[in-house]
C-alpha cells in the first residue's frame, strides 16, 4: 500500500512537471466556437493536437504546438508571443485516468493546478459513422454546459479533446448544447516520437484552480490595462468602458469549476 502511495505521488509530480511527452498517436481537431454571448455572435475557428499514448494524453492548441517546439529548437524568441503563434488558447492539459493536469501563462507568469478526472457519461443508443468510423452518441454534464459526444470503439485509446476522456474509444466529435464549442477531428494516425516541447512551463506555480478560473474574463475587464498606454482621458474612458462589456460578454467553454 505504501508502496503504491510513493508510485503514485512521484507520477503525479512527473507528469505535473514534465517537459517531454512520450507520442504514440497524435489526433488533431477543429474547433469551431463563439467567444461571445451575444446574438450573431462571430464563429471563429482553431486548431489542436491530442498526443496520446497508452496510459495518458496531451492536448494543445496547434499554434502553441508549433510555436514551444520552435523555441524548445531556438528557432523563435521565448518572447516571441504574438504574431503567426498567437492563440487566446493557451492551456497546456494533461490527462491520465486519475487526474487532469493544466499549465497556462497568465500575466507573464506560469501557473498550474489540477483537478479530479471523474467526468461520467450516459451512453446513448444512438449511432453515426464520421469518416470511415462507426461513432456511438454519449451525453454528460460538465463545467457548466450539457456536451454532447461521439465517440468510435474502433479507435481503442478513452481520451478527447480538451478535458474530455473516459469512454470507450477516441472521441471524434464533442460539442455542447448550444453549440457555442464544437470539436470535431480532421486528422488521425500514428506518429511515435518524443514531444520533447509538450509542457514549456514547467516552473509553474501551482495554485488552486478558483484563484485562477475565468482567468481570461479579468484579464479583458482590466481597468488598468491601458494605462500606461494611453494618455488622453476621454479615450481612457472610453476603451474601459468597451473593455467591461467586453468582459461581461466573454464566453469561456468552462462556466462553472466543476
Amino acid at each position: 500500500m505504501k508502496k503504491n502511495l510513493i508510485f503514485f505521488i512521484l507520477l503525479s509530480l512527473k507528469l505535473i512537471s514534465q517537459t517531454s511527452f512520450n507520442v504514440i498517436y497524435e489526433a488533431d481537431y477543429k474547433l469551431q466556437y463563439k467567444m461571445l454571448n451575444i446574438n450573431n455572435a462571430k464563429l471563429e475557428e482553431a486548431a489542436f493536437a491530442l498526443l496520446i499514448n497508452e496510459k495518458e494524453s496531451y492536448f494543445k492548441n496547434m499554434n502553441k504546438y508549433v510555436g514551444d517546439s520552435l523555441r524548445y529548437e531556438k528557432k523563435l524568441d521565448d518572447n516571441s508571443s504574438n504574431g503567426k503563434y498567437f492563440t487566446p488558447f493557451r492551456e497546456n492539459i494533461g490527462t491520465t485516468d486519475g487526474k487532469i493536469y493544466v499549465t497556462v501563462p497568465i500575466s507573464y507568469k506560469n501557473f498550474k493546478y489540477e483537478e479530479t478526472n471523474d467526468i461520467t457519461w450516459n451512453l446513448i443508443n444512438e449511432y453515426k459513422t464520421i469518416g470511415k468510423y462507426k461513432t456511438q452518441k454519449a451525453t454528460t454534464k460538465k463545467y457548466g454546459r450539457t456536451w454532447i459526444a461521439w465517440f468510435a470503439k474502433d479507435i481503442p485509446f478513452p481520451f478527447g479533446p480538451y478535458k474530455f476522456n473516459k469512454l470507450p474509444g477516441l472521441i471524434l466529435e464533442v460539442y455542447d448544447e448550444k453549440n457555442d464549442y464544437h470539436y470535431t477531428l480532421y486528422k488521425f494516425g500514428k506518429r511515435k516520437y518524443l514531444c520533447k516541447s509538450a509542457n514549456m512551463n514547467t516552473g509553474a506555480t501551482l495554485v488552486e484552480k478558483s484563484r485562477i478560473f475565468d482567468y481570461q474574463r479579468k484579464e479583458i475587464g482590466d481597468q488598468n490595462q491601458f494605462n500606461d498606454v494611453i494618455e488622453d482621458k476621454e479615450t481612457l474612458n472610453m476603451l474601459r468602458k468597451k473593455s467591461a462589456e467586453r468582459a461581461k460578454q466573454f464566453n469561456p467553454i468552462e462556466l462553472s469549476i466543476y
